[in-house]
């Protein structure tokens, strides 16, 4: 293990401590079985004197904790494994979509502790106003998290839109939103989390990245490649690339819902026309279905077509099959464009993918030039309509366990 030198080319003592940390950490959270003090020197090649000393860091740290000792099988005492704590830091998932609100809570170890989802049409309403609705739910979510011991160490929030670096949401349609400097607009609202050194307060991105994000993270045996494809009024896609995210050159990567389908179809909410999300998204195929009026629930929506389908509803069924048709068209122009072998439908797709899936293979075998000799799988999400919630509290428990030295300096 080589440290990073400082200035002048010496190793910095504190910054060899916050490698050493790291890689404890790291070890101890990659883990298929708890491992011993001895099993982590044998692993990192550090001396058992400096893990033990880093494993002591971190149990005092709430980041570690000594799991329940093997049953004996001979002589001596068996050595103690080590476990991610279930009590300390936690990680905040917000999302604010076209027509709910959602937070969520995940431990150390990626176990959702608390999950709130809010039903809302939030088209008419200001983004300040959402934003202030956000955070009255996350108040909810941290008071749930200190009664069960654990403190939000950090947030992230997806947004169905174009989010630069700085937290803007440049342009989200299907909300009405455009140049909205959301981190400015929280700063005057009640903190979310605690201050943590290296963690920012809020993260701001693309709800259908943290969905990936979430997928990629929850499927461990899973592919390292996948497209991930959100379903729900709007369409929006992450796209994995050997387990890491694909961003683009401004972070505005996946907009796969404004791929034209039908180049003189339906006007868009995004200003052109024949875009897929007129086609597949849940507003048109509840339409075709003929549920356009029945005031279904975001959350139930998908279920309800599932259960009308399964019923053999010719409406739901032929909505299903012109929804996946238009689908795999912009599917196929993506798998031609990066050969990727997965397909993952999450968000409201996930309940529909046994109808969704093959008219989405219909059209990836007549389009796709390596289809012949190169399948491609199309499948449900592992997280299903809760990814981009799940997927941005993930997303700050993994920052603390690659920076674990920002936790220990606010517990020191």
């Amino acid at each position: 293990m080589t440290p990073t030198p400082g200035p002048g080319g010496a190793v910095r003592q504190g910054s060899l401590r916050e490698l050493n940390l790291a890689v404890v950490l790291g070890r101890i959270a990659a883990a298929e079985r708890p491992p011993s003090r001895a099993d982590l020197a044998a692993e990192t090649g550090l001396t058992r004197a400096t893990v033990s000393a880093v494993v002591e860091d971190l149990i005092t740290g709430r980041l570690v904790t000594e799991a329940e000792p093997a049953p004996r099988t001979g002589a001596g005492r068996p050595a103690r494994g080590l476990v991610l704590a279930g009590k300390g830091p936690a990680g905040l998932g917000l999302e604010i979509n076209v027509d709910y609100l959602a937070v969520c809570v995940v431990d150390l170890a990626g176990r959702v502790r608390h999950h709130t989802v809010r039903r809302a049409d939030l088209r008419p309403v200001s983004p300040a106003d959402a934003l202030h609705r956000l955070v009255e739910l996350a108040g909810q979510a941290r008071t749930e998290a200190a009664a069960q011991g654990l403190t939000l160490a950090g947030a992230a929030l997806g947004v169905p839109g174009l989010v630069d670096d700085a937290g803007t949401v440049r342009l989200a349609p299907n909300l009405g939103w455009r140049d909205v400097p959301v981190p400015t607009l929280l700063a005057g609202l009640p903190p979310l989390t605690e201050r943590v050194d290296g963690v920012p307060p809020i993260v701001v991105d693309n709800e259908a990245n943290l969905s990936a994000l979430g997928e990629l993270h929850a499927d461990t045996d899973g592919p390292s490649s996948f497209l991930h494809i959100s379903g729900e009024v709007g369409i929006g896609a992450g796209i994995v690339l050997d387990g890491d995210l694909f961003r683009g050159a401004r972070g505005w990567s996946g907009e796969i819902g404004h791929i034209p389908v039908h180049s003189q179809g339906r006007s868009c909410r995004c200003g052109g026309r024949g875009c897929l999300e007129q086609y597949a998204g849940q507003e048109a195929i509840l339409a075709a279905a003929g549920l356009d009026r029945a005031d279904l629930p975001a959350d139930t929506a998908p279920l309800r077509l599932a259960e009308l389908a399964a019923a053999g509803s010719a409406d739901a069924l032929g909505a299903l099959h012109e929804a996946g048709t238009a689908l795999g068209i912009a599917v196929a122009s993506v798998v031609n464009l990066l050969d990727l072998d997965t397909v993952v439908l999450g968000g409201g797709y996930a309940p529909l993918t046994p109808w969704l899936r093959p008219p989405v293979l219909d059209e990836i075998s007549r389009r796709v030039l390596t289809a012949a000799w190169s399948p491609v799988t199309v499948r449900p999400a592992a997280l299903g309509a809760d990814a981009a919630a799940v997927g941005a509290a993930g997303s700050v428990v993994r920052r603390i366990i690659a920076r674990p030295a920002g936790w220990l300096a606010r517990t020191g």
